[in-house]
């Protein structure tokens, strides 16, 4: 008897590791210490000394039920981005740069080709941020996990200045609400979403119009990584009031989370394209418009308050980042929420 028998193959570990080395180290930051391989990731702080109050910050997520879209695709390069994006959205979304990220694989058995390509992902969406992929884990779960399944869960911290945070303090009446594109659906509501579309690989193969491609192209686009469009914003002399990655819980549940008290953001739906994927999902789902906006981002990733006199450098500088930005509505004195119109 031996740990191969009982479902664990430490060989396919060692195998894994060998194959995601380039991945990872496409990754490094001049800061990171050491190489893949340590107990621990180990990063240089010493930036701390050239600021007044620095502060970490620190964020942790999954992809949830997206991962078996992955599975019936067979497709695992890009799930690895969508994790990275969910933690390192909520660290911007905080005003802060992310600088580390580590993951966590738990599968029913280690496919060494198959694990590389998930950390393929991660370390893609780690260099879209900047962040050093400085350490994971890959953990063989026989008789807990089927086999060909895996979860997939990450971990990043940021740091700021505390006077460069953006905590949402300040917001007034006539502040204007830019939301930035997404790429989809993101990583939120795929419950719902595999409750409306049959998940066999036929359906997913299916080609739409509309969507310019296939169902399953659109739903497993990797989720938008918005760290270089708000970094583009505060290298633009501009002070992001407020932000709200626009996650699980869309617009009803994040928006309000970046208000002060006394005040209500008003935005409108016709202010920008709302993507085919929402549409297609809403009709097929005969889904009420009021839980599209309360379970989806509905086509914003990401929604900031700036001053009125801020609007046009802000757009620039997110344009410049290479993303999409509308003037999606604004910010008025009311009982502390959002309003659609």
């Amino acid at each position: 008897m031996d740990y191969k028998s009982a479902g664990v193959d430490i060989e396919a570990g060692y195998q894994s590791v060998e194959l995601m080395k380039e991945y990872v180290r496409q990754t490094m930051r001049p800061e990171v210490l050491g190489s893949l391989g340590g107990f621990s990731g180990a990063f240089s702080i010493s930036a701390l000394k050239n600021m007044e109050e620095p502060v970490l910050l620190s964020g942790t997520d999954g992809c949830g039920t997206k991962v078996k879209l992955a599975f019936l695709l067979d497709k695992h390069d890009t799930i690895g981005i969508d994790c990275v994006a969910m933690c390192v959205n909520d660290v911007a979304c905080a005003g802060g740069e992310p600088l580390f990220f580590l993951d966590y694989i738990a599968c029913g058995k280690n496919y060494p080709e198959k694990i590389a390509a998930i950390v393929k992902g991660v370390a893609e969406g780690c260099r879209q941020a900047g962040a050093a992929l400085i350490g994971g884990e890959t953990a063989e779960h026989p008789g807990l996990m089927p086999e060909d399944e895996y979860d997939l869960a990450g971990f990043a911290v940021g740091l700021a200045d505390k006077k460069d945070m953006i905590t949402g303090e300040n917001i007034k009446e006539g502040d204007v609400l830019i939301g930035i594109a997404s790429s989809g659906v993101h990583s939120n509501g795929f419950s719902l979403v595999r409750k409306v579309f049959d998940m066999t690989r036929e359906s997913l193969d299916t080609y739409y119009e509309e969507l310019g491609g296939t169902l399953g192209e659109a739903l497993l686009a990797p989720t938008r990584i918005y760290v270089k469009a708000l970094k583009s914003v505060k290298e633009a002399g501009v002070t992001i009031k407020g932000c709200s990655h626009i996650t699980g819980g869309g617009f009803y549940e994040n928006i309000p989370r970046m208000l002060p008290e006394g005040i209500r953001a008003f935005v409108e739906k016709d202010s920008y394209e709302v993507p085919a994927i929402f549409k297609l999902l809403q009709k097929k789902g005969n889904i009420a418009e009021e839980m599209m906006y309360n379970t989806y981002n509905m086509g914003l990733g990401m929604v900031l308050a700036v001053e009125q006199e801020d609007v046009d450098k802000t757009m620039a500088a997110i344009r410049a980042a290479g993303d999409t930005p509308y003037i999606v509505g604004k910010c008025k004195t009311g009982e502390k929420g959002v309003t659609l119109c």
